[in-house]
């Protein structure tokens, strides 16, 4: 029986359409627990869907260009997404404009602190050297935090890793850790989550309120900008 299984798997993995759709089906079982938890913001649903993916993958051995075969069709589309994210961004313009200097101030700070103190926690702890390289863009949107490690000498694959944990747990603990310090405005909510937990991060501001989603998709952006100047410079004046 069990080998009967594992030859209809094999044959229906030959198919893109079969990853795609259980990527879709995972994400949407994780927005039914999502809602059923009454939106909290621990059940988060890109948590739930990696999780049934990599068990699924896992227990059927196939191996990731496989799934990705399928999965790609997904990944095209965020290139679409976060060219979207300028319609929010544009509706809260006069907003932008009458805090571009909060803005500019919190991106640049935010950007030094998200990678010193990843970088300074990872080195206490006896990380290595190559370690610390692929961490310190944590707080930066895969493609461009990828780029940022592999420039300064680290793995790009151990980025992107790090990067997701760091976007799946900024969108959970987010909400809860800015009422906790009495953060109200959301124009300062989504520079915060923009800036620390990028894509995933602006997703959950947006559950906040849209103000809170552009100031993330802004943040996040200038995040992505700052951190690519930033912390080449700042690598080349520590060694």
């Amino acid at each position: 029986m069990n080998g009967e299984l594992q030859a209809i798997w094999v044959y229906l993995a030959a198919s893109p359409l079969l990853t795609l759709t259980l990527t879709l089906v995972a994400y949407q079982a994780g927005i039914w627990l999502y809602n059923k938890s009454g939106n909290n913001p621990l059940v988060n649903p890109v948590l739930i869907a990696v999780l049934a993916i990599v068990a699924l993958l896992t227990l059927t051995a196939t191996d990731y260009r496989t799934y990705f075969d399928g999965a790609q069709f997904i990944h095209f589309l965020l290139g679409p997404a976060t060219v979207a994210l300028a319609i929010p961004l544009y509706r809260q313009i006069q907003k932008v404009r009458e805090s571009w200097l909060a803005i500019a101030v919190t991106v640049i700070f935010g950007s030094l602190t998200a990678a010193v103190t990843s970088v300074g926690i990872a080195w206490l702890l006896g990380a290595s050297r190559l370690t610390l390289l692929s961490i310190a863009p944590k707080s930066v949107t895969t493609p461009v935090a990828m780029g940022i490690a592999e420039q300064l000498g680290g793995l790009p694959t151990l980025t992107a890793v790090v990067v997701i944990l760091t976007g799946i747990t900024g969108a959970m603990t987010a909400s809860g850790l800015l009422q906790l310090v009495r953060i109200r405005d959301p124009r300062a909510s989504g520079l915060a989550i923009g800036i620390a937990a990028h894509g995933i991060g602006t997703a959950r501001a947006f559950q906040i309120s849209e103000v809170a989603g552009a100031f993330s998709g802004l943040a996040m952006g200038l995040n992505a900008l700052a951190t690519a100047i930033l912390l080449p410079v700042l690598f080349q004046l520590l060694d």
